[in-house]
């Protein structure tokens, strides 16, 4: 799963002129993100602002110059292979500010399960082990408790700043791997 945050950020004379510029392009942006297939449930707004700009000078009190509308939208990646595609439409439309991707998993409960599983079979091996040492049988589990995991999470995101190119090469994501595991501590009956 790759999580992206796209925006649009306009300048305008006013409030109003940057609200109203920002709006339009956004309009654009979404329209591009439901075309390339991304459903209702993995676009999020993320933030709208409007800021003042100013113009500083020595002993004179700072001037508004313009205004700097931002909207940013977080937008949920299921099939990363397209992603990269969609992120080029996208600048296309009107974006210009895109950072991350910030990469999970889509389910990781199944994940931590298979490494939870992987976990207990790893440590009846290395009992039976140690059981055979001692001229010992493993009899039975007393007791397991789990010390910690990482579903394999997001890590930091990466930071870019998206600028339209005429004939530029599609942006690619490479989804690598996450490693998710478990901790365990499990006690065993010899005999």
């Amino acid at each position: 799963l790759a999580t992206i945050r796209a925006g649009v950020v306009s300048q305008g004379a006013t409030a109003a002129a940057a609200l109203s510029d920002n709006a339009a392009r956004m309009q654009r942006v979404l329209a591009a993100v439901k075309r390339a297939g991304v459903a209702d449930r993995d676009i999020q707004t993320a933030t709208v602002q409007l800021q003042p700009q100013y113009r500083y000078g020595e002993n004179v009190p700072p001037v508004i110059t313009g205004y700097q509308a931002t909207n940013t939208l977080n937008i949920r990646f299921r099939d990363i292979a397209r992603s990269g595609g969609v992120l080029d439409a996208l600048v296309a439309q009107g974006a210009n500010q895109i950072d991350g991707p910030n990469l999970s998993l889509d389910n990781p409960d199944a994940a931590l399960d298979e490494a939870r599983i992987d976990a207990v079979k790893r440590a009846r091996a290395r009992a039976d082990l140690y059981a055979r040492a001692a001229g010992l049988r493993v009899l039975r589990i007393v007791s397991i408790s789990e010390n910690g995991e990482n579903p394999g999470g997001p890590e930091r995101p990466i930071m870019l700043r998206a600028m339209a190119a005429e004939a530029a090469p599609q942006t690619k994501i490479a989804p690598g791997e996450r490693d998710v595991t478990v901790n365990i501590s499990v006690r065993f009956l010899l005999g």
